[in-house]
């Protein structure tokens, strides 16, 4: 379990059954400081994560949450990973498999 910054927690093997539902290998970080209803990047992990913390209008996927998951061992954190929403070029998370 991932314990959120801002309350709530989750399953990291979770995180690794939706990537590969997603039909890629990694997931864009796309913290942004909006609310759940107004993310521009709906693919990325932030707006993922936004479903099991306690405050859903706050930003979750934080440079702290990145180096949990990291530590897994499941992950590897990558620069240059294409957005699926803007096609710009993101840091996220690839797979570590």
């Amino acid at each position: 379990m991932i314990d959120l910054s801002y309350g709530g927690s989750f399953e990291e093997n979770e995180l690794v059954v939706f990537i590969r539902q997603s039909g890629r290998n990694y997931i864009i970080q796309g913290q942004t400081a909006c609310s759940q209803q107004d993310h521009p990047k709906p693919s990325s992990l932030d707006f993922w994560l936004r479903q099991f913390g306690e405050t859903p209008d706050t930003k979750q996927a934080d440079n702290e949450i990145m180096a949990l998951l990291v530590a897994t061992g499941l992950f590897q954190e990558s620069q240059n990973l294409v957005c699926p929403d803007s096609n710009n070029q993101c840091k996220g998370l690839v797979l570590a498999d």
